[in-house]
């Protein structure tokens, strides 16, 4: 057992050399703040939505895009209408948007909608300089398509901005969610933007430059992590992810531990899909071109999960061994029952940082904001069995039932009680 002890400790050391430097991210993120840029010309923009059953959200999504601080004249705004079996369709078109409707049993998933999406649109005859990509229950400040704007006009042909919450407060899952999303804003992209490498998209909320598209022939990310494949495809390609801090987007977190866990489950998947196909890729360009991107890439997409898997099965067998030969299991439990204070112990730091730096901007009561501190390791270290079950389960996507029907002029008017 004590070589269990010490495999539990060498597997511990892995995981702090591997994520050392996001240390220096959080040191950044807290100092830095991100620089600003401005606009001298107003560019034209298609805002791509893929809604699956989506009729309880999609109408105020649409409505805060309609009512941005930009002239109304350069935005269309286009919903596909993907395998719907309620009135999605039907709203977004009363709502003022230009719906396609798309069934298919054997093509399914987010990034296939994309793709007949963007083709709809390019068969339409109308051009655009750019695209937006939101997903069915966000919503949007009044002022983001006016700051990504500024981004775009500066030659940037990725941007991705700030992820906040419309649920934090609903229970410990939907605030677990949106801790993670706040710390990927602020401590990841931030910094990255900060210090000129990648950035990364993160599922929803992001502009993609026309030209990118067309040299693609359209989309064409399929995994079950489409949003992951796209950030390590325009790694490989050259392609600089930035950051408009600027520009803040709310969505809808999952409050069902079931939901959440066929979510997240697909998300472990989709990793270990885009680390199949990509990372052999990453690593050559990162020993090539000494790219830092490359490894940020590696390191986000790989090295918890199978940190995560080898730890629980050493510790199995290690219990297995033990039951076996009647030996001791104090030691093994000991070992065990220290990797997970520890584990909590580092993501309750990352809950206080992250909390304490965007507080103002955190949709809750100060006692949910504080409790959410100490649920959020619970929260995370749930990843372990799903992490296990990703290797073995054949995942397929699944839409997550969105129900907060909440308008942007709600959240704008708690932001301004607030400040």
């Amino acid at each position: 057992m004590e070589a269990v002890k010490w495999i539990n400790y060498g597997i511990a050391a892995t995981f702090i050399v591997c994520y050392l430097y996001q240390i220096v991210y959080i040191v950044v993120g807290c100092l830095k703040k991100p620089k600003k840029v401005s606009a001298t010309n107003n560019h034209r923009y298609a805002v791509l939505i893929a809604a699956r059953n989506e009729e309880n959200v999609i109408a105020a999504l649409i409505q805060s895009i309609q009512r941005q601080d930009y002239p109304s004249e350069l935005v269309d705004i286009y919903v596909i209408a993907d395998n719907c079996s309620d009135r999605t369709a039907e709203i977004a078109r009363e709502a003022g948007a230009v719906v396609f409707e798309r069934h298919s049993k054997e093509k399914i998933g987010k990034g296939y909608a994309l793709e007949a999406l963007v083709r709809y649109v390019w068969a339409s005859g109308q051009t655009y300089e750019g695209y937006f990509v939101f997903d069915a229950d966000n919503l949007i400040d009044a002022n983001y398509v006016r700051e990504m704007n500024h981004h775009f006009d500066q030659g940037q042909r990725v941007i991705t901005g700030y992820r906040n919450s419309k649920n934090y407060a609903d229970n410990w899952i939907s605030s677990g969610y949106s801790l993670w999303f706040l710390r990927e804003s602020r401590f990841l992209n931030q910094p990255r933007y900060s210090l000129q490498t990648s950035c990364a998209v993160s599922g929803t909320g992001f502009l993609v430059h026309h030209d990118i598209l067309a040299k693609n022939g359209g989309w064409k990310h399929f995994l079950l992590t489409e949003d992951i494949e796209f950030t390590a495809d325009l790694i490989l390609n050259g392609e600089a992810i930035t950051y408009c801090s600027t520009a803040v987007l709310y969505d809808e977190q999952p409050t069902s531990f079931s939901q959440s866990w066929h979510q997240r489950l697909r998300w472990a998947k989709g990793y270990l899909q885009v680390f199949r196909r990509y990372g052999i890729r990453l690593f050559e360009r990162l020993m090539s071109k000494k790219h830092f991107a490359c490894l940020d890439m590696i390191l986000t997409i790989m090295p918890a999960i199978v940190l995560t898997i080898v730890g629980v099965t050493v510790n199995v067998a290690g219990g297995i061994y033990a039951l076996v030969t009647a030996d001791t299991v104090m030691v093994l439990v000991g070992s065990m029952l220290q990797m997970l204070l520890n584990t909590y112990g580092f993501l309750f730091l990352i809950g206080v940082v992250t909390s304490i730096a965007e507080w103002r901007s955190i949709r809750a009561p100060a006692s949910r904001k504080i409790a959410s501190v100490f649920t959020f390791p619970i929260f995370m270290m749930t990843y372990i069995p799903i992490s296990l079950c990703a290797l073995f389960a054949n995942v397929t996507w699944q839409p997550i039932i969105h129900s907060k029907t909440i308008r942007i002029h709600e959240i704008e008017k708690e932001s301004t009680a607030v400040a």
